[in-house]
């Protein structure tokens, strides 16, 4: 069984081969858009959403200290 649903990006249909799950993590061929499963009945999708960063590195990433000011030297 292969179901299908509009890509949020392109609006063109992406297929999807077996039982759809939530969560699940499929391209749009067209487009080349990452997306996810988001309902299953029906079938609709959503841009993916990747949860790979804690927030105890997103604040080691953007410490204030490397930000670069040099944008406001008058000098």
């Amino acid at each position: 069984m292969t179901a299908k649903a509009i890509c949020p990006a392109c609006g063109e249909w992406v297929s999807l081969s077996g039982q759809p799950k939530l969560g699940q993590f499929v391209t749009c061929a067209p487009c080349e858009t990452e997306l996810e499963v988001v309902e299953v009945d029906p079938v609709e999708l959503d841009w993916a959403y990747y949860d790979d960063i804690d927030d105890e590195d997103w604040d080691e990433e953007w410490d204030d200290e490397d930000e670069d000011d040099d944008w406001d030297d008058e000098g």
